[in-house]
Parts: structure tokens; sequence; C-alpha cells
């Protein structure tokens, strides 16, 4: 079971604020590890994908199936695409691409660094004068914020695909009506919060699993803590991030007042 004392808690929030801000100035530092970002974008996209695929399709298609049988009880199925749109655009590509970055892709960078801080790996390049939070750090956060942009496209793409099936083939809209409904409650400001989202959420996915990776205690057993607060601590902040931006929008510019 994961546990946090308050004492721990204030030099977690004190240890990460400062992780962000030496990533934050190192992102601008040249040479920029090209090779390194490329190996670990590939990395991520090849472990994220498929689970991310395997969580939209059922739980997009399920509550797409029931949500048209309530517009179809009032004669509106042919709206299912606008709440299809809305629905995976607004909200659901976000979080699921995200969650599942969190349960595969940061616990994989919390692992692999905390792995080479236990071979003592990361003191030995700081002996060397390398910086390990440009060498390692940049790149994976970087990386993250890449890989969630792009699960999230293909979670909207899945997703529309997914409701598009559901509310045509299965429960009988018009093909015509659907695709003309998709832009109905969904606008440009909606696409852009998304995005804006998912970044945050990358950066943030990336950052926690690297500083826990670099904090790591001693042995095995404090890399396995390690992995599993990653998890923890990656969710939390995104259901916060979610619940802030979300309200932020809704407030100042949701579109169509929804």
């Amino acid at each position: 079971m994961v546990a946090f004392k308050p004492a721990a808690v204030v030099r977690m929030i004190g240890g990460f604020t400062a992780l962000c801000l030496d990533t934050l100035r190192a992102i601008f530092r040249r040479p920029f590890q090209v090779t390194e970002f490329l190996e670990q974008t590939v990395f991520l996209a090849r472990v994220t994908i498929l689970p991310c695929i395997f969580l939209a399709v059922p739980f997009l298609g399920v509550t797409i199936f029931f949500v048209n049988q309530l517009l179809a009880q009032i004669g509106a199925i042919d709206l299912s695409g606008a709440g299809t749109a809305l629905a995976v655009i607004r909200e659901i590509g976000s979080m699921a691409s995200v969650l599942v970055l969190a349960g595969a892709g940061s616990t994989a960078i919390c692992a692999d660094l905390a792995s080479r801080k236990i071979r003592e790996e990361i003191d030995a390049m700081e002996v060397l004068g390398v910086d390990p939070i440009h060498r390692l750090v940049v790149p994976r956060v970087l990386a993250a914020t890449v890989v969630a942009l792009g699960l999230n496209a293909l979670v909207c793409v899945v997703g529309i695909s997914t409701g598009y099936f559901f509310s045509v083939v299965v429960q009988g809209a018009s093909p015509g009506q659907f695709v003309a409904n998709l832009p109905l409650l969904v606008g440009l400001s909606d696409v852009v919060v998304g995005v804006v989202k998912v970044v945050v959420f990358g950066l943030a996915a990336g950052l926690v699993g690297c500083y826990r990776g670099l904090t790591v205690g001693a042995g095995a057993k404090g890399v396995g803590e390690a992995v599993n607060e990653t998890v923890v601590l990656v969710v939390t902040i995104l259901f916060v991030v979610n619940t802030v931006i979300t309200l932020i929008y809704m407030q100042f510019g949701g579109n169509n007042g929804l």
C-alpha cells in the first residue's frame, strides 16, 4: 500500500518543483539529445498504443451504446454523432491516453531511471560532469508529451469510429446525420483545450516518472515502491489538473455553455 507521511509530502513537493525548474532550464540548453528523445518516443509509443486502444474501444463502446439508447427513446438517435464528438474530444480522449501513459509509460520511465540510480550510473554521470537532467530527464519528458499527443489523436479517431459503428451499424442511426452532427457541440476551442490538457498531462507524467526514478530508495524494494507511487501521483495530478482546466474553460470559454 502506498502511504505518504506529511514531512515526506513536503519534501516531495519541494524536490518535484526543483526538478521541474531544472528541466525547464535544461530544455533550452544545447546540444539537444535527439537520439535519446527518438528512442524514448518509440519505446513509449510501443508500450502504450495497444493498451490505449484496448481501453478506449470497450469503454467508449459501452458508453455510447447506452447514451444512444436514451437518445432513441426520445427520437434523437441521429444526434449521437454530436454526443460522441463532445465526449471523446473534450474529456475521454485526454483521460484515456494519459491513464495509459501513467500505467505503462510513466512507470517504465521510473523503473529505468531507478535502475540506473541503484547501479550508480547517475552518480557516475555527475562525476564525469554530465548533467543527468539534460541528458536523461529532458528527452523523456518531451517524449512523454509527444506520445501523449499521439495517443490522444489515436483515441479520438478510434472513439469516433467506435461511435459510428455502434450508432449506425448496431443502432440504426443515419450515417449522414452522424457525420454532419459531429461538429454540432464541438468547436475549435474544445480541440485547443483538449490539446492543452494532453500537453500538461504528458509533461506531468514524464516529470513524475523521472522524479521518482531519480529519488528511489535503496534496493529492488525501493524500485517497486517508486513505480507504485508513480502511478498514484500521476493519476492524482491527472484528475486535479483536468478538473481545474475544465472549470476554467467552462467559466470563461465553454462552447455552447456545455
